[in-house]
């Protein structure tokens, strides 16, 4: 006779599609996408939901990435060690386009298309995720140097990845890290101390150290130093053109908190060899675009764990009985579960949105170029900074189970903070908001055009943005800290007011209702789960539970 029985408990959930949850199918039947985009879409979110790849995943996850800063005989070779789970899924993330494929391909959604990619298929590992869109990031700033462009671009697009060290141009296709930040200033680069010295064949040597150099294990690195006129952006690579290892010390890897797959480290460069990429004292400049693409994908990585939380959630919910129903049919939890969707459905609009805008961007169109630049910088701070706390109330629906390891939904809640972290953090993305808003007024013109296209549709987002003007004529532009004072409360009001335009236009009804009862106009208490009486949520939740091929 067992000691007990095992019942009532949830299957694994393997076999979901991400590219068929109906926040990312809808929009991608919207957007335009031919019909073969929109199969590379869903055969990536096909193969996401795979046992095998969730498998590659957690072993990833299980085992982070070593330091060896000498090999055996004592010669020092500053390298580190991956488990071969994250060299596969980064072969996959490669292979299909979710790196810098966009700058080669010609299809006028190239960027939409990759975007999805990189949404649908980072449920699975979100470490692998930061060298996939480093790459993504270094091509338009590489190519303020027209010759290092011509030389290292199509390698940087190629679907080929090569994890192994050897000098770049003599490889199939390469991976490039940044490697920005030091100790005494974090974001502000301008206070960096590193130095680059030029040479008579035109090189510079680097000596400094970094505080934060992501992926240090790439082919290249965009980093910033300072010539002898000011602060300027180069190309640096690990393996010289002649084979040759560039000085590179690693001095040690970051023990964070999550992101654990992902190596992150502090470098010594000693006279180390790099090319200018862009003018000396035009660093920062030369950059922004490589801060704002990485941008675009911390909104799609928090959005894409918002989804995957809900996802998660509703699964237990549908599948778990307590106290004599099923958790997914009891009135508080469907309260909980439509709440957490409704976040990652306007997430999920808004990030996806900003991907089509960088299409039109790079195609030309001056417009959607101002509106990305405040619409990203709003989105950025906004979506990333809710994904803590939606990633909490998702584990908790999980109830104890969901504070074990085996669920995932740790990992979730630890890779969580980060994305508001990288690539500016809350202060300093809102501030980015107030930035542009003072050297382009138009840019707040062509925001408030946009969020106005929902006009007469929901009059909850009508009064929202009549408070939101008033807000602003209210305040006084001659004083700068009072305006700052405010930064967090006027870029949030931003960021419901684009997202709530969004579902009103292009959403499903009962999300974008609830949205606009919850967001817009106030009618909710101070944590998830606060929905008022009349919202659909039996459709919101339906919506959320996921459809699976297999259990395993």
């Amino acid at each position: 006779m067992p000691t007990h029985q095992v019942t009532n408990q949830v299957p694994p959930l393997v076999g979901m599609n991400a590219a068929d949850v109906p926040a990312v199918a809808d929009l991608l039947l919207r957007s335009g996408l031919q019909d073969d985009a929109i199969d590379e879409i869903r055969a990536l979110g096909a193969l996401a939901g795979t046992a095998e790849i969730i498998e590659l995943g957690d072993r990833a996850e299980a085992h982070p990435p070593i330091l060896r800063t000498h090999d055996r005989y004592g010669h020092r070779i500053d390298e580190v060690a991956y488990d071969p789970a994250y060299h596969q899924l980064m072969d996959i993330a490669v292979r299909h386009g979710l790196h810098a494929a966009p700058w080669a391909d010609p299809r006028p959604h190239a960027h939409l298309i990759r975007a999805a990619k990189f949404s649908v298929w980072g449920h699975v590992d979100a470490g692998h995720g930061c060298p996939i869109s480093m790459t993504y990031a270094a091509v338009p700033a590489l190519r303020a140097a027209p010759e290092l462009a011509a030389q290292y671009e199509s390698l940087l697009c190629a679907p080929e990845y090569d994890p192994h060290l050897r000098a770049p141009l003599t490889k199939r296709g390469l991976i490039a890290g940044m490697s920005m930040t030091e100790k005494q200033g974090g974001s502000d680069v301008r206070t960096n101390t590193t130095t680059a010295v030029p040479q008579p064949d035109g090189s510079y040597r680097i000596t400094g150290h970094k505080w934060f150099t992501s992926a240090p294990m790439s082919d290249v690195f965009l980093t910033l130093a300072q010539a002898p006129d000011g602060l300027t952006c180069f190309l640096l690579p690990r393996v010289l053109p002649d084979g040759s290892r560039n000085p590179f010390l690693l001095q040690r890897l970051k023990d964070k908190l999550g992101n654990r797959s992902n190596a992150s480290g502090e470098v010594e460069y000693d006279g180390t060899v790099a090319w200018r990429v862009g003018d000396e004292g035009r660093g920062v400049k030369t950059i922004v675009e490589m801060v704002n693409l990485p941008r675009l994908d911390c909104a799609i990585g928090a959005a894409t764990a918002m989804r995957s939380g809900v996802a998660q959630a509703a699964h237990h919910a549908a599948h778990r009985t307590a106290f004599g129903a099923r958790l997914a049919d009891q009135p508080l939890m469907r309260n909980v579960l439509a709440d957490l969707a409704v976040e990652a459905e306007a997430a999920t609009t808004v990030a996806l949105w900003l991907a089509e805008l960088t299409d039109r961007a790079a195609g030309g169109d001056e417009r959607a170029d101002r509106l990305r630049r405040i619409a990203l910088a709003v989105t950025k701070y906004h979506v990333c900074k809710r994904g803590p706390s939606h990633a909490a109330e998702a584990l908790e629906c999980l109830g104890g189970n969901g504070y074990v390891e085996e669920s995932r939904m740790p990992r979730l809640y630890r890779e969580a903070p980060l994305l508001s972290i990288w690539e500016g953090s809350g202060n300093v993305a809102a501030l980015d908001v107030l930035r542009a808003m003072a050297r382009q007024p138009q840019t707040l013109g062509v925001f408030l055009d946009e969020v106005r296209s929902a006009a007469g549709a929901d009059r909850r987002l009508d009064r929202a943005i009549e408070r939101f003007e008033q807000t602003m004529t209210s305040i006084d532009p001659t004083d700068p800290d009072a305006l700052q004072y405010l930064a967090r409360r006027i870029v949030g009001d931003m960021a419901a007011l684009v997202q709530g335009s969004l579902l009103v236009r292009r959403g499903n009804e009962a999300v974008a209702d609830a949205f606009s009862a919850t967001r817009l106009a106030g009618d909710r208490g101070d944590v998830f789960g606060t929905l008022p009486s009349g919202v659909n949520v039996t459709t919101i939740v339906e919506r959320a539970i996921p459809a699976v091929g297999a259990f395993a």
